[in-house]
């Protein structure tokens, strides 16, 4: 049973994360998103969105430090699980420095290991190649495929290959990367702060690039 994704996959840094959302979000495109559970689970980061703090009105940390929020205002580099919507799972990454809040937003990506284990977690069938973006193409589906819940991971290290849950690179370089404004949200949903990897296929909404 494979427990890690390769030795040509290494965690992103600390420092990777200690930065502008909005440079991490872009940069975040292409990186995997690794999951032990405890078969490995591996797909590449396509779409997210940058949320930036007391800056921005559809941050969850905007109205300032609670205990629901504190991750985004702790380290870089943790996961911020929140529930939505009474139904799923959010996944997103601390960004900036320890003590200014920031964030990025896992919206969607492309399964590259165990995309049985996710299909299982998502209780659906795939039959062809089609069905794959039912897996993972918008963020409760993400979480949803790799058992992502806030009990469970909220806080996690993804900076640590250690940890059950982290963000690796393995040398890909993104390409088509493309700006648009956020979708889901009504506070602030005109900023271009979703990216995107044009073309590809698990991206998870239909809207006009920058």
């Amino acid at each position: 049973m494979l427990n890690s994704p390769g030795p040509g996959v290494r965690p992103l840094s600390r420092a990777f994360f200690s930065r502008d959302p909005r440079r991490v979000a872009r940069e975040l495109l292409g990186k995997i998103l690794v999951r032990r559970d405890p078969t490995l689970l591996t797909a590449r980061i396509v779409e997210v969105e940058a949320y930036l703090g007391a800056k921005d009105p559809a941050a969850h940390s905007a109205s300032g430090q609670t205990l629901r929020n504190s991750v985004l205002f702790g380290p870089p580099g943790y996961a911020y699980v929140y529930f939505i919507y009474g139904n799923h799972y959010c996944l997103n990454v601390s960004c900036e420095p320890e003590g200014k809040a920031g964030g990025v937003l896992f919206r969607a990506a492309e399964p590259l290991s165990g995309i049985d284990e996710m299909a299982q977690a998502r209780d659906i069938e795939i039959h062809r190649p089609a069905d794959l973006p039912k897996l993972t193409s918008g963020p409760g589906r993400l979480a949803q495929a790799f058992r992502i819940t806030r009990t469970r991971d909220n806080g996690c290290d993804l900076t640590s290959s250690s940890s059950s849950l982290w963000i690796g690179d393995d040398g890909y370089r993104a390409r088509g990367i493309r700006r648009t404004p956020r979708i889901g949200i009504t506070k602030a949903a005109d900023k271009p702060l979703r990216y995107i990897l044009a073309g590809n296929p698990f991206v998870s909404g239909k809207t006009k690039t920058r």
